[in-house]
């Protein structure tokens, strides 16, 4: 009998295993206090397809890697679709960093329709060349130059930054050449790469609604990145509604609903059928089994 014990258990365990999982998010992940959800992800095959190979992990400090860089993950916002981005050399209200060491900002051609600074977030220009783009086309007026939703370098100006730099406030309003800082919205010039741009430095900074009144003391140092899923992302939400976790498939492409241990090109719902009738087939051949197996027990042990 205890040989035909161990064969029902064997079938058991045989049965559990063709049914496939359905629960669990096996992508979502964290690195330090971040946490990483679609459309991100750290792991291949996870998030959407137009986000991979963006994000890593190094020591508990996320990284985000672009065409201009790496920079530090300070948040990502998934509520408002935003990330927080830290560059150690960008200039702040503290510090001027010069000698173009900065990244700046810009990212591939496929990804910029779906990945660029908030409309809210200023790029100050620091010692730009008179043969900078920026001054081409505009002699006397530097139309590019101008306050981004409450911010202007008027205002940067008086950050203990310049203070120890020791300035001299030159440009059109005070002489001949340029101005020592420039602000622009990003969309106005669509990159920042200080050696396109021959600009010694940049700072970043975005306001938080309510703007703060005390001037660039209260800004927010940073790049703030707004990022979208470009395509209608029904097949996520049909995937996520149905258990299912958002991934691609090994042709970096094709979106692939993960619905624990099986794939699906739709949604959860058609795994669980597959597993129903599965777990049925599965039934009906083990209570045959266990009919003959009983019958062998009853006659030879």
């Amino acid at each position: 009998m205890s040989t035909t014990m161990l064969i029902l258990s064997l079938l058991h365990l045989l049965i559990l295993a063709l049914i496939p999982s359905t629960s669990g998010n096996t992508c979502r992940s964290f690195c330090g206090n971040v946490t990483i959800d679609y459309p991100f992800a750290l792991h291949s095959g996870c998030g959407h397809p137009g986000f991979r190979d963006l994000l890593y992990c190094i020591n508990d400090v996320l990284m985000f890697h672009i065409s201009s860089g790496s920079y530090r993950v300070l948040e990502i916002d998934y509520a408002y679709q935003s990330l927080t981005l830290h560059d150690p050399h960008m200039s702040t209200c503290d510090t001027i960093v010069l000698g173009a060491k900065g990244n700046g900002f810009a990212v591939e051609h496929w990804r910029a329709p779906y990945m660029n600074p908030t409309s809210d977030n200023v790029f100050m220009l620091i010692g730009c060349s008179a043969q900078s783009p920026l001054f081409q086309g505009f002699p006397g007026k530097h139309l590019p130059c101008r306050n981004v939703s409450g911010m202007s370098c008027e205002d940067y100006y008086g950050c203990p930054a310049w203070d120890l730099l020791g300035h001299r406030m030159v440009g059109s309003k005070f002489g001949s050449g340029p101005p020592e800082c420039c602000a622009v919205p990003f969309e106005a010039i669509k990159s920042v790469n200080l050696t396109q741009l021959q600009c010694e430095g940049y700072s970043s900074a975005y306001s938080l609604a309510p703007l703060r009144l005390d001037g660039a003391h209260g800004w927010s140092y940073g790049i703030r990145v707004k990022y979208s899923v470009q395509e209608n992302d029904e097949f996520c939400r049909a995937c996520e509604a149905t258990g299912g976790t958002c991934g691609y498939g090994t042709d970096g492409i094709r979106q692939l609903c993960m619905c624990g241990s099986s794939n699906s090109t739709s949604n959860c719902d058609s795994v669980k059928s597959s597993s129903r009738r599965t777990y049925s087939k599965a039934h009906t051949v083990t209570g045959l089994l266990v009919c003959l197996l009983a019958w062998i027990a009853k006659n030879y042990y």
